[in-house]
């Protein structure tokens, strides 16, 4: 069992590792829906050694106890369907849009009632507690960065007595681990960074309250929201690495938001490390690193969609958090009305930075046609 003394570094690679004597160095995926009597699992839907070794190993990086579900989505939906019928939840105005929407849908069915707030600015946050059941973060937000002042706001609703939940997927917890400033609970998509390879999908909830915790299994027994065997064993293979592939993405990233901020054919160059950032001083202090996520801005949703299909290293795609830099213009969608149509939200992943850099001038030379 993995020293929570030890550095997030050490924890990644050690956490969640039978030190038997003649095990296996690293947990097998176990393919069985069904366990003898007299064990500690009664059936596949209830546990799986596979996915208690990612839970080890994910709550030793958070500093709490995790519980793995089918998606980041389902994990949302599970710490949501705990709320009382009509509870008042605020959330971020910026945000998933995935979380957003399933906000939206159960306030449109009477379920709850929805706040929407910016999470950047602390003093909105905090008057927002009055009469709240939920505070629902994200820091960065998603896509357009901003930072909350998380050790602060979560030290707040904690005295307050408010249930509060970060959505740490952007930042994992080698940069922030909120549990350590108060939040209730936190929340992944395993998919994204600590997976890292973009072939599952996952989702975790970690929370230091034996009493959620077990709330949250039973619910995921119940419901069927369970995580898949393979899934979980890749999600464990990925966190092995996540820390030097933070590491060479955030560098890269950095290096492209400097590039980009400098480069007079773009708008705004938006990125936590960037010194011009309105969130930088905030990041700096309150983050162990400023993450491999980029947006900027070009011109018009035009020029940005002509940047996207001149690229050739760069893939266009929904999805972030792989060794693959991805790129996407988030107001094709609908429910991203807010963010500015020319806004495009750089993943950065582990090619080399001249290689990236030379695709995106090429595609921003073609944009401007």
């Amino acid at each position: 069992m993995a020293d929570r003394n030890w550095r997030t570094e050490t924890i990644a690679v050690t956490a969640g590792r039978d030190e038997s004597p003649g095990a296996p160095m690293n947990v097998p995926p176990t393919f069985s829906s069904t366990y003898r009597d007299g064990g500690t699992i009664g059936y596949g839907r209830y546990g799986n050694p596979t996915w208690s070794a990612f839970e080890e190993a994910l709550g030793a990086l958070e500093g709490g106890e995790a519980i793995a579900f089918s998606s980041g989505q389902a994990a949302t939906t599970a710490v949501l369907s705990g709320l009382p019928a009509k509870a008042a939840v605020v959330a971020p105005i910026d945000s998933y849009l995935g979380t957003r929407g399933l906000l939206s849908r159960l306030e449109a069915r009477g379920r709850l009632r929805l706040r929407l707030i910016d999470v950047t600015d602390t003093n909105a946050v905090l008057a927002s507690f009055a009469g709240a059941d939920l505070l629902w973060l994200e820091s960065p937000t998603n896509p357009m960065l901003g930072i909350a002042e998380l050790p602060v706001i979560l030290a707040a609703a904690r005295e307050a007595g408010l249930t509060s939940v970060v959505d740490n997927t952007f930042a994992t917890p080698l940069l922030q681990r909120p549990l350590t400033w108060g939040a209730s609970a936190v929340v992944h998509s395993a998919t994204k960074y600590l997976g890292g390879h973009s072939d599952l999908l996952l989702g975790a909830v970690i929370t230091t309250d034996v009493g959620r915790r077990q709330q949250l299994v039973e619910q995921r027994s119940n419901e069927g929201s369970i995580p898949g065997v393979m899934e979980a064993y890749l999600a464990l293979r990925g966190l092995r690495t996540l820390a030097v592939r933070m590491a060479q993405q955030a560098r890269t990233a950095a290096e492209l938001a400097r590039r980009l901020h400098g480069d007079p054919r773009i708008s705004m160059a938006r990125y936590p490390g960037l010194r011009s950032d309105p969130h930088h001083r905030r990041a700096r202090a309150q983050m162990d690193g400023f993450g491999a996520v980029v947006a900027f801005e070009v011109a018009d949703g035009g020029a940005a969609d002509r940047l996207v299909s001149a690229l050739r290293l760069i893939v266009p795609t929904t999805s972030l958090g792989g060794v693959e830099t991805t790129i996407e213009r988030r107001a094709r969608w609908s429910g991203e009305e807010r963010v500015p149509a020319g806004l495009l939200r750089l993943s950065v992943g582990l090619e080399h930075v001249e290689d990236l850099w030379e695709d995106l001038d090429q595609a921003i030379a073609g944009s401007r046609a």
